[in-house]
C-alpha cells in the first residue's frame, strides 16, 4: 500500500517485500501520527477559544487536557519536544495573563 500526496492507497508495485513492509509501516505510522497532531490541533484550539471568551475557568480546564495531550504527542515522537514545551509555555503564559 502507498499513501501518496493525494491520500490515495495503492498496493503490490514494490520490487521487494522488505519495501513493501516498510511502507506498510510507513502508512500505519502516518495515519497514526496525523490523528494524534490533529487531537493536539483540537486541544489548543478548545484553549484559545476560552481565551477569546475571557472564560478563566475553562480556560484553564482546557489548558490541562492540551498539556496532556501535547506532552503525549511530544514523548511518542510525533511532535518534536521543544515544539510541545514552546505550545505548552505559550498557552500557560496566555491563560495566566487573563487570570492575573
Amino acid at each position: 500500500m502507498c499513501l501518496s500526496p493525494r491520500g490515495d492507497l495503492r498496493t503490490g508495485w514494490r520490487n521487494h517485500p522488505s519495501a513493501d513492509k516498510r511502507n506498510r509501516q510507513r502508512i500505519k505510522r502516518t495515519l497514526r501520527n496525523r490523528a494524534v497532531k490533529a487531537a493536539v490541533r483540537t486541544q489548543v484550539k478548545t484553549v484559545r477559544t476560552a481565551l477569546e471568551g475571557k472564560d478563566g475557568a475553562a480556560a484553564e480546564k482546557a489548558l490541562a487536557e492540551a498539556i496532556v495531550a501535547i506532552s503525549k504527542s511530544a514523548s511518542k515522537g510525533t511532535l518534536p519536544k521543544k515544539t510541545a514545551s514552546r505550545k505548552i509555555a505559550r498557552l500557560s503564559a496566555a491563560v495566566h495573563a487573563l487570570k492575573g
